[in-house]
This record gives structure tokens, C-alpha cells and sequence, in this order.
């Protein structure tokens, strides 16, 4: 479902600020992988995921989503096969639209606007019906302007708006990380449930490495603009934070220098 060949990017090259951030970066992701994505400050994580949503280009290589190769397609065009979830909760919704518009919104992605009546009540029940199942209360406020909202609920919300339409590939940008500690596992929860109901294919960046062994069937840790760890199936399930500590130094040849990830 996706392809990554030989991606590099550098930031202000020539420069004494010049920062390589992918340095040939090779991923292969099958249809309903599901990987977490770890790793230091600077690792080239986010990098990765916005050179994927092309939200700015790359120097040299491929990106190939569904057999179609997207290295050149602007961000707009690539949301026809992309579902994203940003870290920060004030992105991927309209404050001053309600929830009911929101999702309308979302499930009209790639369709022609016509000037038929807006919200139908088929299409309300079915939201009620999605939002009913974060368990947050959201199903009776359908008309409530989504900047009322709290950053769990309207993180919760993005990520139905992000998979309404089922994407190609699905990208969770630390979607948790701005959350309290319960509301952070009440949407990872959600998302747990939602990928594995639509047998999505997903990358999940997280600043926690519980999460990143907790979920998903594959973990690939970067260091560098490199992934230097991709660890899956049963290997994955017995992974503990001692054992990726262990392999990163031993790979990277330094310690393991992100308190944040440590820490959660």
C-alpha cells in the first residue's frame, strides 16, 4: 500500500544551519499494517510523515501509494488517498462549523458539490451512530460549534473525520501527545477500534514508547533521517522499553537521549 524508495531531504542546505533529515529512507508498508513510528528529537519522524502527505517536497526518491507514485503530486491532490490526525487539536476540523458540518465535510472529500440540501437525516443518524461509539457524549450535540469543544473530543472527532471516507493509508502525527493521560487512551482507543474495523493501513507517530509496543503489528524506530530498528510480529509482542533501549544503543552506538519518550 506503501512504498518508500531512497527518500532524502536536507533543510537549509548550504547553510550553517543545514540539517539532512531523511538520509535514504526505505519503507515498505502491506495493506492493514499498522506501524508505530519512534524515535529521538530530530530522528527525521515527522519528517517522514510530512514528506508522505507531501506538505513539502523531497530532494531525491519515491513515494508510491497504491501502485501510484505521488513523489510529485501536491499535498491537496494526495488527500484523495490520505486520512491525517495533526498533534495539535485546533487542526483538522473548522471551530466555527458545527460537528454535523464538520463530518459532512469530511464525507464529501473528493465529491462533486452540487446544490442539493445540505445534511439529510440519514446522514445525521449515521453520525450520531460514529460519534455514540467514542463514548464521549458528542452524539447529542451534533449542532455544536466545534471550537466549544475540549482537545480530547476534538481530536477524537478528527480521526473519524480522517477515516468518513476510507483512506488509502491513514497518518496519526503524536495525535496524543497535547492529551491528558486518560483522555490520551480513550482515543487510542478509538483508534485501535476504527483501524482494525476498516483493515486500515496506518503509520502512528508517538513520543511514547508503551504506546508504540502496545499498539500496532509493526515498530520501526528512527535515529538519524534512518530507520534503524523495524521489529514486528511475535519479536514485537514480547518488546519491552529495556529491549528497545538496548538494540538503539547497540545499533546507534549512543544513548537513547529522548526524556519525553522515557518518561510517559
Amino acid at each position: 500500500m506503501l512504498e518508500i524508495k531512497g527518500l532524502y531531504k536536507t533543510f537549509n542546505p548550504g547553510t550553517v544551519n543545514e540539517k539532512r533529515a531523511l538520509n535514504g529512507v526505505n519503507l515498505t508498508m502491506e495493506s492493514g499494517d499498522f506501524i508505530t513510528v519512534i524515535g529521538g528529537n530530530g530522528a527525521g519522524k515527522s519528517t517522514l510523515m510530512n514528506a508522505i502527505a507531501g506538505t513539502w517536497p523531497v530532494d531525491e526518491g519515491a513515494i508510491i501509494i497504491d501502485g501510484i507514485n505521488v513523489t510529485n503530486l501536491p499535498e491537496h491532490k494526495r488527500a484523495a488517498f490520505i486520512g491525517r490526525v495533526f498533534q495539535d487539536p485546533m487542526m483538522g476540523t473548522a471551530a466555527t462549523m458545527g460537528i454535523e458540518e464538520n463530518l459532512a465535510l469530511a464525507k464529501r472529500r473528493g465529491k462533486r458539490r452540487t446544490l442539493l440540501p445540505g445534511i439529510v437525516k440519514t446522514e445525521r443518524d449515521e453520525y450520531r451512530a460514529l460519534l455514540q461509539t467514542l463514548g464521549l457524549g458528542l452524539e447529542t450535540r451534533l449542532t455544536s460549534k466545534v471550537g466549544l469543544l475540549s482537545g480530547g473530543q476534538r481530536q477524537a472527532l478528527t480521526l473519524l473525520m480522517a477515516t468518513l471516507i476510507k483512506p488509502k493509508l491513514l497518518l496519526l502525527d503524536e495525535h496524543t501527545a497535547a492529551l491528558d493521560p486518560k483522555t490520551a487512551a480513550k482515543v487510542l482507543e478509538a483508534t485501535d477500534r476504527i483501524i482494525a474495523q476498516d483493515h486500515l493501513t496506518t503509520l502512528m507517530i508517538t513520543h511514547n514508547m508503551r504506546d508504540a509496543i502496545a499498539h500496532g503489528n509493526r515498530l520501526i524506530m528512527m535515529h538519524d533521517g534512518q530507520i534503524i530498528l523495524d521489529i514486528r510480529g511475535e519479536d514485537k509482542k514480547k518488546l519491552t522499553v529495556e529491549d528497545l533501549m538496548h538494540e538503539f544503543e547497540k545499533i546507534s552506538g549512543e544513548a537513547f537521549a529522548s526524556d519525553k519518550a522515557l518518561l510517559s
